[in-house]
């Protein structure tokens, strides 16, 4: 099962999903050509610990594939040379540059990453 992402396609509907978004954001950085980026998809957002811990994100995605102006805008914007790259958002506000995840990650340690940043509380008794 694929792990649903809103698209965007430029910094000014990147800027408006976080703007509008009452949950903390996730934007996956995400390319056809980017072979650590179809292993994150394949591997590491089908674990349902990591999909657990995503639930109370507003999930977003540019894809930079085409590497149109606007794509390279984005990406100059937080300093990317390219996918893959995961930000964080506070909701409706700012980037939170040291949650930010770089390159590659299995579903271990983006689920050690996603307990420091954003705990998620004991569910049962």
């Amino acid at each position: 099962d694929v792990l649903d992402f809103d698209s965007v396609d430029s910094l000014a509907g990147l800027e408006t999903a976080v703007r509008h978004s009452a949950k903390p954001v996730l934007l996956d950085f995400y390319a056809d050509w980017c072979s650590a980026c179809k292993e994150l998809e394949a591997f590491t957002f089908r674990d349902p610990a990591v999909r657990q811990r995503l639930a109370g994100f507003t999930r977003l995605r540019i894809d930079v594939t085409a590497n149109t102006a606007q794509q390279q805008t984005v990406l100059r914007q937080y300093g990317l040379f390219g996918p893959p790259a995961l930000l964080f958002f506070a909701p409706a506000g700012a980037e939170l540059p040291a949650w930010r995840v770089i390159g590659f990650k299995d579903a271990q340690q983006l689920r050690l990453h996603l307990d420091r940043i954003h705990p998620t509380p004991p569910t049962g008794g």
